[in-house]
């Protein structure tokens, strides 16, 4: 294997994606934000993403064992392979009568 090939294997191994992440009701009252961009590894799942986002917002404990995920407006689960531009929402569990 040439240098070059070297490089270019390591370099698709790093690749990243940027997404985008939406945050209701009571995620959205603990981060402050209703949506924010995110940058991760090529071939992070939804859980990947989730630990990130909690690292950056501590606060989101509260919630985390409640709340689910949808990736492109459908329910996702924790192993859901993210993709680049794709929409990852975070939604908590909603209470109302």
């Amino acid at each position: 294997m040439t240098e070059i090939q070297a490089f270019s294997r390591e370099s698709d191994t790093k690749s990243s994606i940027e997404l985008k992440v939406m945050f209701f009701a009571r995620a959205r009252d603990l981060t402050g934000l209703t949506e924010m961009p995110l940058e991760v590894t090529s071939g992070s799942t939804a859980a990947d993403c989730l630990e990130l986002i909690v690292g950056k917002f501590p606060s989101l404990e509260e919630i985390r064992e409640c709340m689910v995920l949808a990736l492109n407006e459908e329910y996702a689960s924790d192993s859901t392979i993210v993709q680049h531009k794709d929409e990852l929402a975070i939604i908590p569990p909603i209470s109302g009568g």
